[in-house]
This record gives structure tokens, C-alpha cells and sequence, in this order.
């Protein structure tokens, strides 16, 4: 991955690598001077998290809508398996779209490649802990001769059950050995108290160790009061300035929940909008700058009508206003036979006036 090699935002090789909108919307005013710049994208893996950041549809857009040659694209099939798998993807879209081109390269691809055998199936083993007590648990975990295996699994088993606010004064204690994390399943388990956990994470978030100041702040993020705020406004402040770009996406969810009376944060919301480049995030915060009553958001609606993600595009076809380029952009994914049917159905009916 090149998540360290992000280009500026208001460059188009950033904007183009964070899947923004305003990326595809200047590339069309110079197809030819942009070409390499989305073979690229294609080529080199730029996405902060694969699982949850979009970029096919996007991709495939630009090649569509710039009339690029799929040599390029076609020639990727042959390189490692990353570039493959995300030349494929593009392909494949284009393929739906109605290109013959991509049909017939997906088509010798798929006669050249091996099948691959699974290997044997594993029998899988009971957990006797799922049998334990929850004081069982939670003595295991209270023990610092235990291991962080079984600390991880007791962790597992209680999350899957009701909450035990006993699980708190614990907490500061579950980090890995190295110091620098929760043990995995602790956040999701303590997440799961609800207001149950506010008075220990206000302490929490005051702490010197960053995972559980982190920890302390999800909970107030997710159920904190306006006290909380000025706490939240802080770690914000902090992501924004350490650059973290996984995670603050909580924090504007929890903020927005506050509406105006948090709107001291709507400078940073803007920054992370247009900097980020864990584009799955960005709907959040569009989110929550509207809910702020943030201002320029006729703007930040329709250029997510082309953004890379679909939470995004659909918060575009609900929110641009109505304009001839907005109207013009919901017809074009109302009838894109690559779009989100949810999308294109949403389209349609901002269209008809519904």
C-alpha cells in the first residue's frame, strides 16, 4: 500500500487518490493530462482500508467518461495479484456497462487462470469458556499471570452476552504487552455498556495512554452529554494535528448528535472532509457539518453526486440542490448501469419529484 505517499488534497493526483468528487469533475476538463494519473490509481494500491474504501465504480467512471483506452487497464490483469484483483474490478464494471472490450479481456482471463483447490475443512472445537460465569471471566481477565490469548477469548464470550458493568474498572488493565493497544474484542465489549461506562471513561479519556484515552473517548463519542464535548472537540483537534485518519470519523458522529451546540468542531469537520483519505468516513461528516447548520453544504452535496462512495453519492442525490448539473448528474445515475440500485432508484425518484 501508499498510504504514506498521499498526494495534497488540492492537487488532482490527491483528489483522485482520496476518490473526492471535485477529482472527477477536473479530470474531465483534461482527459488526456489526467489518463496516467487514473491508471495509476488502478495500478498501485492508494486506498487507507481495501474492505470499506470504494474506488472500482470510481475508477471505472473515469475511464468511461474520459474515453481512455483499456490497454493499459487490460495489460494489469498480467501483473500481481492486488493489481489484478483491482484491474478486475474495474473491468467488471465497465464489462456491466456494456463494454465489449472488458468482456472479452475478463473472458480470456478467466480461461487462463488455475482453479484453485480448498484445502480440507477443519473441524471446529467447542469453547468451554462459552459454559463460564461471568465472574470466571472476569477473575481471568483480572489475572496478570493469564494470557492475552485467553484474556482476548474471555473478552469474546463476554461481549456476546448481556452487559456486566464489572467489565470497567478492568479496562485500564486489558492492553497488549507492548502498551500501545486494547486487547482485541475490549473496545467492542466496553462499547457495549452504553452510560453504564461514562463516569469511567471521562477518566478514561484523560489518560497518558493513548488506547485508552481513545477508548474512554469512543464511549463518550457514542453516549457522552454536553459536558463531553470539550472532550471530544480536544481529540479531534488531536487526530486532525497527528494526522489519524481512522477514527475521528466516531468522534463527528458522537458531535453531531449535539447539532449547533457543537459547532466549534465544524472547521475541523470541513478539514477532515476534504483531507481525508479513508473515504468511508466522509459521509459522516458531511453528516455532521449539516447537522451543525455549517455553511457551503449546496457545494459539498453536489460534488458528492461523483464521489467514490456510495454513502456519499446518496447523500448527494438527497441533498444537491436543484440545479442543471444536478439534475443532469441524477440522470446519469439513475440510468448507469454500473450505479448502486439503491442509488439509481433514489435518483430516479428526486427526478420524478417524489
Amino acid at each position: 500500500m501508499h498510504i504514506d505517499h498521499y498526494a495534497p488534497a488540492n492537487t488532482l493526483l490527491g483528489l483522485l487518490q482520496r476518490g473526492r468528487g471535485q477529482g472527477a469533475l477536473i479530470a474531465a476538463e483534461d482527459p488526456a493530462s489526467a489518463a496516467d494519473l487514473v491508471y495509476g490509481c488502478i495500478r498501485w494500491e492508494w486506498r487507507w482500508d481495501p474492505q470499506v474504501d470504494d474506488r472500482h465504480l470510481y475508477l471505472a467512471r473515469l475511464i468511461r467518461g474520459l474515453g481512455l483506452p483499456l490497454g493499459p487497464v487490460i495489460e494489469m490483469l498480467a501483473l500481481g495479484e492486488e493489481t489484478r484483483d483491482r484491474a478486475t474490478g474495474v473491468l467488471e464494471l465497465l464489462a456491466l456497462g456494456g463494454s465489449e472490450e472488458a468482456r472479452e479481456a475478463l473472458r480470456v482471463q478467466a480461461k487462463e487462470e488455475e482453479q484453485r483447490e480448498d484445502g480440507p475443512e477443519k473441524a471446529e472445537q467447542p469453547d468451554p469458556m462459552t459454559e463460564w460465569p461471568n465472574g470466571a471471566l472476569l477473575d481471568l481477565l483480572a489475572d496478570p499471570a493469564e494470557s492475552e490469548g485467553r484474556k482476548i477469548n474471555a473478552l469474546r464470550v463476554l461481549y456476546e452476552r448481556e452487559p456486566d458493568a464489572a467489565l470497567a474498572p478492568l479496562v485500564p488493565s486489558l492492553g497488549t504487552a507492548d502498551g500501545k493497544h486494547p486487547l482485541p474484542m475490549l473496545s467492542l465489549a466496553v462499547y457495549k455498556l452504553g452510560t453504564r461506562a461514562l463516569s469511567a471513561a471521562r477518566e478514561w479519556a484523560a489518560s497518558d495512554t493513548r488506547w485508552l484515552a481513545w477508548t474512554g473517548v469512543g464511549v463518550l463519542a457514542r453516549h457522552g452529554e454536553i459536558q463531553d464535548i470539550p472532550i471530544l472537540l480536544a481529540e479531534l483537534e488531536r487526530n486532525w494535528v497527528d494526522r489519524t485518519w481512522s477514527g475521528p470519523n466516531v468522534i463527528a458522529h458522537g458531535l453531531m448528535r449535539f447539532g449547533p451546540k457543537a459547532a466549534d468542531a465544524v472547521s475541523l469537520l470541513r478539514r477532515f472532509w476534504l483531507w481525508t483519505p479513508h473515504s468511508y468516513e466522509r459521509h459522516v461528516y458531511l453528516e455532521a457539518l449539516a447537522a451543525m447548520g455549517a455553511a457551503g453544504m449546496a457545494e459539498a452535496y453536489t460534488e458528492s453526486l461523483w464521489d467514490c462512495q456510495s454513502e456519499a453519492r446518496r447523500l448527494g442525490v438527497a441533498h444537491a440542490p436543484d440545479r442543471p448539473e444536478v439534475r443532469d448528474r441524477l440522470a446519469y445515475l439513475r440510468d448507469d448501469p454500473m450505479e448502486d440500485p439503491e442509488i439509481k432508484s433514489a435518483a430516479a425518484a428526486r427526478l420524478a419529484g417524489s
